[in-house]
């Protein structure tokens, strides 16, 4: 699986990234705070979505019905499921924001 890779040294940082032909721009921000992550989302230079938050297992964007947003799903996940939180010790280190292809094998 492809996976998004986190550069937490950079945050916040903005990066582009092409997503099934379409280019997309996400900015990456950490709350101190409570430890957590969220992403603003852009595309062509319109806001789509400010503070979308990372959490384990959950499809980025899911609750969006609209044509605009990236078609390929985005879950943060730790492939080796000893993890089932995203944090700043997780994220990039065992959890990644997994790329999920349609065409794999589903179970």
């Amino acid at each position: 699986m492809d996976y998004i890779d986190i550069e937490k040294n950079l945050i916040p940082y903005r990066f582009d990234i092409s997503l099934e032909e379409e280019v997309f721009t996400f900015e990456v921000h950490y709350n101190e705070q409570f430890d957590f992550f969220t992403l603003n989302l852009e595309k062509d230079g319109e806001v789509l979505v400010n503070g979308e938050k990372l959490v384990y297992g959950s499809t980025l964007f899911y609750d969006v019905m609209d044509n605009r947003f990236p078609r390929v799903p985005i879950v943060p996940y730790d492939q080796s499921e000893t993890e089932s939180i995203v944090n700043w010790r997780t994220l990039s280190e065992s959890v990644f924001l997994y790329l999920i292809e349609g065409d794999e094998d589903e179970e």
